[in-house]
Parts: structure tokens; C-alpha cells; sequence
């Protein structure tokens, strides 16, 4: 079975809604951010394919494939990913290697697939369902020292978490952290 993989930009007080713009992606990047793109780079290496929910999956399919100058090699490799929607409204995704996925159901069937790790990324209403179905195998937290005190957060309120243990913790040089972890 494939691990699905819940890959998360955070806060210290777990906030992952982005819209107040305080964390950068790619050439928009202002510190050096080539450690975490290697890291980013290493996990890619080990998953084919990413899980949207459809707004998240509508943001990046409006953004990446439209990167003439992306130095990073996200465009490519999020082009050439096999890409999956959880949509019940969506019928012709629109980006190439994407497939509409109308539940959770298909999302288990995916698991069972033979091939490598499936990530989530974004997609809060999604991560939600997910984490609530038991369905994620691992946390890769990347938590950036900035406290919002309001926001979407990955654990919702009263959501059924279970125990986890911490698998990896690795710092970079611009103060962001990756916490990794699994189920216990």
C-alpha cells in the first residue's frame, strides 16, 4: 500500500491558510531558500503523485503551467506528476496527467495502486476529510516561525487526531523547520 503523505506550509500556532501571504514559493522566494527546495526535491523524488482539493487544484492549475522562468523545477515536475482532483462538481481537469476523483473511496483505491508516496498539499477541506478518515500515513510539517493567531489550521477543531510520533526534525537556515510525523 502507498503512504499518503499530508505536506503542509505552518505556522508556530498551526495556521496553513497562506492568504496573508507569509511564506514565499519559488523564484518569489526573498531568503535563500535553496535548502528547502533540495528538500522539497528529495520528497518529490519519492512520491508520483499529488492529491488536490479542487480550489487548491484550480490555484496551482492557474499558476504552474503558466511558469515560463520557474528556476526551481517545480513547474516541471508538477507537469509531468500524475496529479488527482477530489471533486464532485469538476469533469475535465484541464492539466495534463490529472484525473477527477469523485471521493474518498477512490482516494483509498488509489492507495491500494501499486507505486510511490501520494501527497496532499493546500487543500484544507481535503486534509480535513483525510485526517478524519484516517487515511494520511504521514505529516511533513514545514513550520515557519511566524505566529498568526487566526486562520485555517490543519487539526480542526474537535477532529479525531491520533497519537503521533515524531520521525524526523530538520531545521534550515531561513528558521523554517520540518517536523515529520506518523501515526503512533
Amino acid at each position: 500500500m502507498r503512504d499518503l503523505v499530508v505536506t503542509e506550509n505552518i505556522t508556530l500556532d498551526g495556521v496553513i491558510d497562506a492568504t496573508e501571504g507569509w511564506f514565499t514559493v519559488g523564484n518569489d522566494a526573498v531568503d535563500d531558500q535553496s535548502d528547502i527546495l533540495a528538500e522539497l526535491m528529495a520528497h518529490t523524488a519519492a512520491c508520483d503523485a499529488v492529491l488536490f482539493g479542487r480550489v487548491t487544484f484550480e490555484d496551482m492549475r492557474g499558476y504552474w503551467p503558466q511558469q515560463t522562468d520557474d528556476r526551481t523545477g517545480i513547474t516541471d515536475d508538477l507537469n509531468q506528476m500524475a496529479k488527482y482532483v477530489v471533486s464532485r462538481s469538476m469533469d475535465d481537469p484541464g492539466w495534463q496527467n490529472s484525473t477527477v476523483l469523485r471521493g474518498l473511496d477512490e482516494v483509498r483505491a488509489l492507495k491500494e495502486r501499486p507505486g510511490k508516496d501520494i501527497v496532499c498539499t493546500g487543500s484544507i477541506a481535503l486534509a480535513h476529510q483525510l485526517i478524519e478518515a484516517g487515511l494520511v500515513d504521514e505529516y511533513r510539517l514545514f513550520v515557519y516561525p511566524v505566529v498568526l493567531g487566526r486562520g485555517a489550521r490543519l487539526f480542526a477543531e474537535g477532529a479525531r487526531i491520533p497519537a503521533l510520533r515524531l520521525i524526523e526534525s530538520k531545521p534550515f537556515r531561513s528558521g523554517v523547520v520540518l517536523l515529520r510525523y506518523r501515526p503512533a
